[in-house]
């Protein structure tokens, strides 16, 4: 497969609608990196090593010198956005990072303006767009994007184009007929079905235009059965959803960990606190619903509590996300868990996680980025499961349990790599150490 990974040449542009605080935090800390004035922690394209061969090898190299990642100097951001605020203007007022450091990128910033959003207010009841497309149908706002993508590519001279959704969360659907084939999607379009999101509308003509799509909110978007095979038949790949930031990572931590030592759980409570536009947006009933379905699974994917009943069959899970304002992006969230162990005894775990939730957002988005463009150059279409890694909801294939566990999602994530590039995988058994060893006994 390594011969047929192209070389990342030319200029990658990324492309985002919402440029909200997640966004426009990631723009601004790759601008600040590109000076020399911060380090991408929390990045694994830029910071992350991988193991190749043996261990006795010693062969660590940095995953961005092992492959062809795009160099974040060849790298052009855009946007659609609600309102009409340069990055600049949209990270001042979301007080993710300081003045001091926006101030020293305020020119790159200021050059990034967003683009007219397709807006739907019934998917996002809590905001108001006023910098909004307009259009007799879905299909015609469709089209817009489409034109949006194509210029954009080529008023910045872009040799390729990935988008990564990083827009609020909309409001909870289910699969429904018109998002069955590419027919009666496209049908859809042109009738205005209610059930067709803004998110679909762009992964519809990201797809469409040959730009891969990742979707980092709950959102039913790019995992429907029409833009799957929409995917497969331009050869694009698609990926989500949900970035896997602050509670849940820490439950694809600590829950591998208990059921690892065959710790029985029998109630894990969450709950959290936050400000901001995506505070705003989940304090509506029904785009909490659609977060709480991409956070209640992860628990029991990984527990699989029919396979381990007397670990985990009577398991209480919940989960709480309330508005607070004065947080802003400072994100809280409280875990309880009730665990027990030999001979059934009780004991308690408690998390107290003070996060950033941009701040743990902005590598993801910038990693997804780098590995879908690396995907398509590739020759890889489709879902795109190996990025699990960054997502609480990660897409599978239909009638496939997603992975959870964030070590087994590492694992696959390097393996991908490590045969893209014509290195062995690795499988961590480690008997070939030992074997000689054995056979003389």
């Amino acid at each position: 497969m390594k011969d047929q990974v192209t070389k990342a040449s030319g200029k990658l542009g990324v492309l985002m609608p919402g440029l909200g605080a997640v966004a426009t935090t990631m723009i601004a800390g790759v601008e600040a990196i590109k000076k020399g004035l911060a380090q991408p922690v929390g990045s694994i394209t830029q910071m992350g090593n991988i193991r190749l061969g043996k261990r006795t090898e010693n062969r660590y190299p940095k995953i961005k010198e092992f492959v062809s990642l795009a160099d974040l100097n060849d790298i052009v951001f855009g946007g659609w956005d609600v309102y009409n605020d340069n990055v600049y203007e949209a990270a001042s007022k979301a007080k993710v990072l300081e003045p001091g450091i926006l101030n020293s990128v305020k020119p790159e910033l200021e050059r990034v303006k967003p683009m007219r959003a397709v807006f739907d207010k019934s998917y996002v009841r809590n905001l108001d767009g006023n910098h909004v497309k307009t259009g007799t149908t879905k299909y015609d706002l469709a089209l817009q994007l489409m034109k949006d993508i194509q210029d954009f590519k080529e008023s910045n001279d872009c040799s390729r184009l990935v988008m990564v959704w990083c827009g609020s969360t909309e409001r909870y659907i289910e699969t429904a007929d018109v998002h069955q084939t590419i027919d009666s999607f496209e049908a859809g379009l042109r009738n205005n079905d209610p059930l067709i999101s803004p998110s679909m509308i762009y992964a519809y003509a990201a797809i469409t235009m040959g730009v891969p799509f990742a979707n980092g909110a709950p959102n039913l978007t790019c995992d429907i059965p029409a833009l799957i095979a929409l995917a497969k038949e331009e050869n694009i790949p698609i990926a989500g959803k949900d970035f896997k930031t602050g509670q849940t990572l820490m439950k694809t931590i600590l829950a591998p960990g208990l059921e690892a030592r065959a710790l029985g759980i029998h109630g894990w409570f969450s709950t959290n606190i936050l400000g901001n536009r995506d505070g705003l947006v989940l304090d509506d009933p029904d785009n909490f619903k659609t977060k709480e379905v991409s956070k209640l699974g992860v628990l029991e994917d990984i527990l699989k509590p029919n396979e381990r009943p007397e670990l985990y069959g009577d398991l209480y899970h919940k989960i709480r996300i309330n508005y607070y304002p004065p947080h802003g992006d400072n994100k809280e969230s409280w875990d309880n868990i009730d665990i027990f162990g030999w001979m059934g005894y009780p004991m308690q775990i408690k998390i107290n996680f003070l996060c950033r939730d941009s701040i743990l957002a902005a590598p993801i988005v910038l990693d997804l980025a780098l590995f879908m463009d690396l995907s398509k150059r590739a020759g890889m279409s489709g879902i795109q499961e190996w990025l699990s890694f960054y997502f609480k909801s990660p897409q599978t294939a239909p009638g496939l349990r997603p992975e959870h566990d964030i070590f087994k999602q590492q694992i696959k994530l390097q393996n991908t790599l490590r045969h893209m590039m014509g290195e062995d995988l690795i499988t961590h058994l480690g008997l070939d150490y030992y074997q000689e060893l054995v056979e003389t006994l």
